[in-house]
């Protein structure tokens, strides 16, 4: 089969045709011909996430409003202390938390720092059990707000916390057989029962 040869009027259509047309891959060309790497495809936008619609809206400059539930510095201690085995007679326990036994015994530890309080909860204690008693009162308040936030939480009631602590800690663990809040009538948060242990 022999090819035709092109006629005057189409080699003079293809030279317009030619003159007008762009070429593809023009920037490949400029870059170093046909081996050139092709163009890298734009990242695809990551689709926006939603805050949880637990969180309530915040702008920089507010103040938070409100606590979020389940984050609490501390759990209260009268949350912990009611999940202490019960050492003690069950009855005695029950008139105790209603405010029917009478303590022997007070502390108030109120407006007191840290280490005197300490000191004096370690005497009061141990001079209480040496002389025989079994419920003490100490008194430790419910405590305030700290006037001035600060980079490190401080939990509401220094002492109201550290207390039971102190409490579990010897010297203080061997001489007490059950710690729990006060009545309303003897101080009720603010204050604890120390039922002692007997001396053997």
């Amino acid at each position: 089969m022999t090819r035709r040869k092109l006629t005057d009027d189409e080699i003079d259509l293809w030279q317009k045709v030619v003159k007008h047309a762009e070429r593809l891959h023009a920037d490949r060309e400029k870059k170093g011909g046909d081996h050139a790497d092709p163009p890298t495809p734009k990242p695809k936008p990551k689709p926006h996430r939603a805050a949880p619609a637990s969180l309530p809206h915040f702008e920089v400059g507010s103040k938070a409003r409100g606590k979020l539930p389940g984050h609490d510095l501390k759990a209260s201690p009268s949350r912990k202390l009611a999940s202490d085995p019960l050492r003690m007679d069950e009855k005695a326990f029950r008139r105790m938390k209603r405010g029917k036994l009478k303590p022997e015994g007070k502390l108030d530890l109120h407006g007191m720092r840290m280490e005197s309080a300490h000191g004096a909860l370690t005497r009061f204690i141990l001079s209480a059990q040496a002389s025989n008693k079994r419920l003490v009162l100490v008194i430790t308040g419910k405590g305030k707000d700290r006037d001035e936030p600060g980079p490190m939480p401080v939990p509401r009631g220094v002492l109201r916390h550290q207390v039971p602590q102190w409490l579990a800690l010897q010297p203080l663990a061997q001489a007490v057989l059950q710690v729990t809040p006060a009545h309303i009538s003897h101080g009720g948060e603010g204050a604890y029962y120390v039922y002692l242990r007997r001396i053997r």
